[in-house]
């Protein structure tokens, strides 16, 4: 267990470090999946270890392992992603804002191992992003968003953006609603200081299929995943 100001300083420089030899390793053309996989899971694992905390996974028997989920989830925290990567059992990438992409190596690392920056400024960008996210998935790999957009400060769900609810639409992929509550006890929004020994707990949800809603009926869909992330939710 680190210091709780030195937790995010630490997990920083873990982070530069799985994303260094990601980066190598695709300039070699040697990158697998497996190989990005493990060390996102070593990362999240290392994250929670740093903060003495741990996650529990509610519903994992609501996932299809033979199916590729579009994940969506409140985002309230730094943490959420580290309890997503850490809950979640199969191969999983994140559409993340386009900032962080710039970062050196940390951008080079993440974009090789198939994480997707987004613009939402730029609607054509936003497009050609969840146009890639698209590609992703249909490898198999699942791929989350955070449909508020940005983290909330008081834990209570945002309004929800369209762009992921119509990406599904028209993949014809499920939508797997995702709760995350106690990641905000570890790391507030737009804190620096971590809470060491909190839990963090992660319930995934029955799908959504959302072959089964046609454009015009994109806030119904929308309505549906909300309502089954905020059933949980104790704000």
């Amino acid at each position: 267990m680190a210091p709780s100001t030195l937790v995010l300083p630490l997990q920083l420089a873990e982070t530069f470090r799985i994303c260094a030899p990601t980066l190598l390793d695709a300039t070699l053309g040697r990158l697998t999946r497996e190989a990005c996989d493990a060390r996102l899971s070593a990362w999240a694992h290392n994250a929670f270890k740093l903060a003495d905390g741990r996650v529990l996974a509610h519903g994992l028997e609501r996932i299809d392992p033979a199916r590729s989920y579009l994940l969506m989830s409140n985002h309230q925290s730094a943490y959420d992603i580290f309890g997503l990567f850490v809950a979640y059992p199969h191969s999983l990438r994140m559409i993340a804002k386009d900032a962080m992409f710039r970062l050196p190596i940390m951008g080079g690392g993440m974009k090789a191992a198939g994480f997707v920056p987004i613009d939402r400024k730029n609607h054509e960008r936003a497009m050609a992003a969840l146009e890639r996210a698209k590609e992703i998935m249909a490898s198999g790999i699942h791929v989350w968003i955070a449909p508020e957009g940005t983290r909330s400060e008081d834990g209570r769900l945002l309004p929800f953006k369209a762009g992921g609810f119509m990406m599904a639409v028209q993949l014809g992929c499920p939508i797997l609603p995702v709760s995350i509550v106690g990641t905000r006890d570890i790391l507030p929004s737009k804190a620096f200081k971590v809470r060491h020994g909190q839990t963090a707990h992660v319930t995934f949800h029955e799908p959504v299929e959302a072959s089964e809603y046609a454009p015009e009926e994109r806030d119904e869909l929308i309505d549906l995943v909300r309502a089954r992330i905020e059933s949980v939710l104790p704000y």
